[in-house]
């Protein structure tokens, strides 16, 4: 008898499977050419032949000059591009100041208070240079307009900026909770950015529709392509009912999706993405720009496969996954340090994630040729498989109203905790097995501990004080004068990121535009389940 064995989705796998198993199957339809339609070979013509992936380690704490450094560090390494982590403040809106936030500063990634902090993470980084992502979405109108701002002082025109801002809130509402406004004006703030980005950031991408964050919280790959997808047509459909045309802003759209443990899985679901979205911008959407129809993602290894027990083991869980990213056809990959399941990562954990990436890139030949699985009777099979299960969760997404219905209604929410629940419960039995957790333990082992990441405790009191102390240099006059024109262009409904970019020149910080905001728009509180 063979045991019965399941993807991470609860897919049934086959003992073997054969060309029976993708009867139907045409290779013109369902694959075509890499970078032409439906894009399940790729994006991009050559892809890794013609480019490698961007190798982006997620990176940011302290102040801005410790985040600096780093970056140095990592460029030095052979990074190729930046990806800045913010503290919690700055994700909330709360300048370092704030008494809610003295105790966060600079712990989670950089703290952020005004411009001039923002030039400070790039002083002597060349932006016109530089790919630079920021995982950041509440604050993102706000962050990028320092952003900006810190271009402008380095001369750099706008349209020589390349990267990507994350600015996906309903992804905040499903599944990380680091929301500040309702999910109405928080869409608002999202199309403000994606509108003003499409006329003046040809090379940016001015949002990062992101799965992640999802599957983190505990949802399958099915969910996370399916609640990914859901969340794409609700932002289209906010900007194309601000009268925008759909190829006027689909291009710069960009996707973030997880790459976790089980390989054909995810290399399945990367490939299921392209097709699904090729359709849905061409089908619904009337795609006439080919570019608008081309899905392109990061891709980022999953935090919650990292085991603190024996955690030299989690080299080996982030090889795979950066495998899989890149057999997916990834646009951009981070792989997660060893010891972060202990603390940030240490200069030696990070450059051994980069040099994870930098030997799967150049030693193991798997960026040789473009999609080297495609035809595999199993992968075409899965890829199918996953395709059809993902537009379950978006017909179960569309009849709750939309995302955002669905969203205010909890349902999503209660998908994922009851996936999470299911599968902690897998691991607790031991049917879900972790290597070094509930299998292979040595309970004699004396466990590998990782030289820790130190951050300096003197971090908040000198980002307050310098904060503080830029705001004593500010004209007053000017600030408060930027405040009224935002509080009056939030009455008036208009774009806000001219107006966010003027205050970010006078001086104003985060907490002060954010104020007005809440001022403006409250501040969403999740309703309970019980």
């Amino acid at each position: 008898m063979i045991d019965e064995r399941r993807t991470d989705s609860g897919i049934p796998i086959a003992p073997v499977y054969t060309q029976a198993d993708i009867e139907g199957f045409d290779p013109d339809e369902h694959l075509g050419l890499p970078g032409h339609p439906p894009f399940t070979r790729g994006p991009y013509e050559t892809m890794y032949r013609g480019r490698l992936w961007t190798m982006r380690q997620f990176a940011g704490y302290g102040s801005a000059e410790d985040t600096n450094r780093r970056y140095r560090f990592l460029l030095d390494q052979g990074q190729t591009a930046l990806s800045v982590a913010f503290d919690l403040p700055t994700q909330l809106g709360y300048d370092s100041s704030h008494q809610m936030a003295r105790a966060e500063v600079g712990r989670v990634g950089v703290a952020i208070d005004t411009a001039d902090d923002m030039a400070d993470v790039f002083d002597g980084l060349p932006l016109d240079g530089l790919s630079v992502n920021f995982t950041i979405n509440a604050t993102a109108p706000i962050i990028l307009a320092f952003y900006l701002v810190a271009a402008e002082r380095q001369g750099v025109p706008y349209e020589k900026l390349s990267g990507t801002l994350q600015n996906d809130l309903l992804k905040e509402f499903l599944a990380r909770k680091a929301f500040i406004f309702p999910p109405a004006p928080s869409m608002r703030l999202v199309a403000d950015v994606v509108e003003w980005s499409a006329r003046s950031l040809p090379r940016f991408n001015p949002i990062s529709i992101t799965g992640y964050h999802a599957r983190e919280a505990g949802c399958t790959a099915v969910q996370e392509l399916g609640l990914t997808m859901s969340s794409a047509i609700a932002y289209a459909e906010e900007l194309l009912g601000r009268g925008l045309a759909f190829d006027s802003f689909a291009p710069r759209f960009s996707f973030h999706f997880a790459t976790t443990m089980n390989l054909f899985e995810e290399v399945a679901k990367l490939r299921a993405a392209r097709r699904l979205w090729h359709e849905v911008a061409t089908t619904r959407f009337g795609a006439q720009d080919p570019r608008s129809a081309r899905l392109r993602f990061f891709s980022g290894n999953s935090g919650t496969t990292l085991t603190a027990a024996q955690p030299l083991n989690n080299i080996i869980r982030s090889t795979i996954q950066c495998l899989g990213a890149v057999l997916g056809g990834a646009q951009s990959i981070h792989v997660m340090g060893y010891d972060e399941a202990y603390e940030l990562p240490t200069e030696d954990a990070v450059t051994l994630s980069l040099r994870t990436q930098q030997i799967v890139a150049h030693e193991s030949g798997v960026a040789d040729t473009v999609d080297a699985l495609a035809g595999s009777y199993y992968v075409e099979w899965l890829t199918s498989e996953v395709e059809d299960r993902a537009r379950e969760v978006m017909a179960a997404v569309e009849d709750l109203g939309g995302t955002v219905q669905a969203l205010e209604a909890g349902v999503p929410q209660q998908w994922i905790a009851e996936e999470a629940y299911r599968r902690e419960r897998a691991v607790a039995d031991g049917s879900d097995v972790r290597v070094g957790v509930n299998r292979y333990v040595d309970d004699g082992e004396t466990p590998h501990e990782p030289r820790l990441f130190t951050l300096d405790t003197g971090i908040g009191e000198r980002q307050i004080a310098r904060t503080e102390q830029r705001k004593a240099a500010r004209s007053r006059r000017d600030a408060d004068r930027a405040l009224d024109a935002l509080q009056s262009t939030l009455r008036a409904g208009a774009n806000l990121m001219p107006t966010l970019i003027h205050a970010a020149r006078s001086g104003v910080t985060l907490g002060e535009m954010s104020d007005v905001m809440r001022t403006e728009f409250g501040e969403f509180r999740e309703p309970s389940p019980w």
